[in-house]
């Protein structure tokens, strides 16, 4: 594509009189002659100076400058009336200079008429422009990094796994805490949401019943199944004395484990099962270590 901001013939097709006197003291230069102009009641004045009368040979300039003016056609320009004379002094207003004393002012004067415009040479660079402007493919504006819903997602998202993480240490930290200092006599219950109602709806005589009676083991969620059973061995685990006590509940948190390690990677709370099923094994063998004490 043409750049017309640059394109100085294009200027001068326009009408541009700055642009006509700069291409045609390019296209002169070679004939050591400069020219100035000036647009006047729809003449263009052009005055043409040189060192020599010989460099302003009337039968050799006005051909020239006639050939230039019709390659640039400029539109609203159709007189140009050509002033010559010896190089003077820079005058703002030389045009007035020559109207006052032309006689003394100018070697010739000469009218010439611009050709008509081609308006093939013309019009199609100038539609050629404008295809290739509407072929330019529009790019997409980039999206801003801060108005991506999803980054602010991935924040939370990791702060809630952080959370979540640490709690679970926590916790984790407090139950041993709590097994190392009594073996499961002091350890209170290991609840869940889950656990919590199923504890709730549970009889009152599977919690009060002797810890040599066997645990049921519910047919459902193995989850939720090895927390109920896991309550039961905490509640079991504050009154048992025997040894034979402390091998059933120690059965029973192995039992728990076991249950707790069926979980799906599906379920929702996958990864604190992995963590329960750990803690309960840790159970088992303090209960399996209390019997031992029990026996000597």
């Amino acid at each position: 594509m043409v750049d017309r901001i640059n394109d100085i013939a294009w200027q001068a097709h326009q009408g541009s009189v700055a642009a006509i006197i700069q291409v045609l003291n390019e296209r002169l230069v070679m004939s050591s002659v400069r020219t100035r102009a000036v647009f006047v009641n729809g003449v263009l004045q052009l005055l043409c100076e040189a060192a020599t009368v010989e460099q302003l040979e009337q039968s050799t300039l006005v051909p020239k400058i006639q050939q230039i003016l019709d390659s640039l056609a400029p539109r609203h320009i159709r007189r140009v009336n050509i002033n010559s004379r010896i190089v003077k002094e820079e005058q703002l207003l030389w045009l007035e200079e020559i109207h006052r004393d032309t006689d003394n002012q100018l070697l010739w004067s000469q009218e010439i008429t611009v050709s008509q415009p081609d308006l093939f040479k013309w019009l199609i660079p100038d539609l050629t422009e404008a295809d290739t402007k509407s072929r330019k493919p529009i790019l997409a504006k980039p999206q801003s990094l801060l108005k991506n819903p999803d980054q602010g997602k991935i924040s939370i998202k990791t702060l809630v796994i952080g959370v979540s993480g640490l709690s679970s240490v926590i916790l984790l930290a407090w139950l041993l805490d709590s097994w190392l200092g009594n073996p499961l006599k002091d350890l209170s219950p290991f609840t869940g949401s889950q656990s919590s109602q199923t504890a709730n709806q549970s009889p009152p005589q599977l919690l009060n019943r002797p810890p040599s009676q066997s645990f049921s083991i519910p047919s459902d969620d193995p989850f939720v199944a090895s927390v109920r059973l896991a309550n039961q061995a905490t509640t079991a685990g504050k009154t048992a004395i025997t040894s034979t006590q402390w091998l059933e509940l120690a059965a029973n948190w192995q039992r728990a484990s076991d249950l707790m390690s069926q979980v799906s990677p599906s379920h929702s709370r996958y990864q604190e099962a992995r963590i329960r099923t750990k803690l309960y094994k840790k159970f088992s063998e303090a209960a399996q270590k209390a019997a031992e004490k029990g026996k000597s």
